[in-house]
């Protein structure tokens, strides 16, 4: 039993190693994009399957229309908008399909056009044959380029994955990292118990979508489960309810278990905040020493409180601190 439980963790873990190291540089498949986007497909007969998008950026061709195609990014997705679309009125027909044809030259992911722009038969033609997808959207071009910039910003974000246990704790999103069997599930568990939610356990997979935000999530194969050593793999979303769970969660803080030892002097007051970092951004960390009965579920509530009540302007260290040199002061001019 313990032989096939050790060979499972080690078939997981290869698993997800495998799909990082396959991964490389990361892409979104041009079908999410459809689908997430409620896009209308114009050129059916195109394999749409293959095309695969790796810019978060997108690119309006305005100077490629006018035949300027110095320093053209061919790898974002292009969108035409009404200012655009009216150009191209302005040119004939022969004009206008030798532009658009030389723009698919450049073998871009696809086209997308906006404010349902209605698009042409030829167009459609000769899309189909340089095997380059034609979109339509009804949004306006600013709303659609700013929600698919956002979308293709989190999908396409700079990612690792880190060995712990994600938890929303009171809305803040605390990473509890530790060496195996220090009782980071034992803690999650308990947590979980009291009214929180379990996002990641084991693997935590770590996206960098801006210079302040890190967002974690937990592999899909990983999703929900939990492990408890002497007990096995359990099912939290099954036997606590979808209320104990979440998918993704923003990493506010970051919980290090460790052993107690004599030999080690550790912070009692906090005055100095220590930092950890994660795909460079920096992330509050406290070193929490393991003994036994101490409530680590209890210590991990607290470290949420009051890192939120520090967000919001009051700090009880300081508070303290400057009680005590007002004393003295005090003490002193008498």
């Amino acid at each position: 039993m313990c032989a096939g439980y050790t060979n499972l963790r080690l078939k997981v873990r290869n698993y997800l190693q495998t799909e990082r190291e396959v991964e490389g540089v990361y892409t979104v498949d041009l079908v999410q994009l459809i689908e997430k986007m409620n896009l209308e497909n114009c050129t059916p007969d195109i394999d749409i399957k293959r095309i695969k998008i790796s810019q978060p950026d997108v690119n309006r061709p305005a100077l490629q229309l006018a035949g300027f195609f110095d320093h053209f990014d061919s790898e974002r997705v292009q969108i035409i908008g009404y200012v655009e679309h009216a150009y191209m009125q302005t040119v004939s027909l022969e004009k206008r399909n030798e532009i658009m044809s030389k723009l698919m030259d450049y073998k871009v992911p696809c086209i997308v056009f906006c404010r349902n722009i209605e698009v042409s038969d030829e167009l459609i033609k000769i899309a189909t044959e340089k095997e380059v997808p034609i979109l339509r959207s009804a949004k306006t071009t600013s709303s659609f380029m700013a929600e698919v910039i956002r979308w293709l910003n989190v999908e396409l974000a700079p990612r690792i994955s880190i060995h712990g246990v994600l938890v929303d704790v009171y809305g803040e999103g605390i990473l509890i990292t530790g060496e195996s069997g220090i009782g980071k599930s034992e803690a999650a568990l308990e947590l979980i118990k009291r009214g929180h939610r379990l996002v990641a356990d084991d693997v935590v997979e770590i996206k960098k979508v801006s210079d302040e935000t890190l967002i974690g999530t937990a592999p899909d194969i990983t999703r929900h489960f939990i492990e408890l050593r002497g007990i096995g793999i359990i099912d939290v979303k099954t036997l606590f309810g979808v209320e104990s769970v979440k998918n993704t969660q923003g990493i506010d803080l970051v919980i290090k278990l460790e052993e107690w030892s004599r030999d080690k002097d550790y912070d009692r007051f906090g005055l100095d905040e220590q930092h950890i970092e994660i795909l460079g951004n920096k992330v509050v960390c406290y070193s929490i020493p393991i003994r036994p009965g101490r409530n680590l579920a209890i210590i991990c509530e607290s470290a949420a409180v009051n890192h939120r009540q520090k967000k919001m302007g009051y700090n009880a260290a300081q508070e303290l601190y400057q009680r005590v040199t007002n004393k003295i002061r005090n003490s002193t001019k008498k």
